[in-house]
């Protein structure tokens, strides 16, 4: 039995189209016409998004008065194939009323508890991280 599913479909050149059990789908470019976000990018956006949900999630229950929340990240990955990841480092900008506390505890909950996408990713990279109270 599986938690989840996942298919690609082949539409043209070096692009598929993706969809999960969530129904959504996404277009996926392999290829160097980049009409779409690469495998590996997508990746790097999953790592951002599954973080960035976590700190959203902890900081509304400390009932942080937050106005926005970015996570960037910046990456290294592997010269020869298979390309993985080596270091990633991670920027969370997090603007409102904020305390550092509430967002540097966040942070530490969701890179050290909650985010599975990290949790995998941690096996090849060196995953570091940055806080900026804007």
């Amino acid at each position: 039995m599986s938690d989840m599913n996942a298919i690609i479909r082949w539409t043209d050149a070096d692009r598929f189209i993706g969809s999960a059990n969530s129904g959504h789908a996404i277009v996926i470019d392999a290829g160097s016409e980049k009409a779409a976000s690469s495998p590996v990018e997508l990746v790097l956006m999953a790592l951002c998004a599954c973080t960035a949900a976590d700190v959203v999630s902890i900081l509304r229950k400390k009932r942080e008065a937050f106005t926005s929340v970015e996570v960037l990240a910046e990456s290294e990955r592997a010269s020869q194939p298979p390309r993985v990841f080596r270091k990633i480092k991670l920027i969370y900008r997090v603007g409102g009323k904020v305390t550092r506390k509430a967002v540097e505890d966040a942070v530490r909950l969701s890179i050290d508890k909650y985010c599975s996408v990290e949790a995998m990713l941690k096996a090849t990279a060196k995953i570091t991280s940055v806080i900026e109270l804007i």
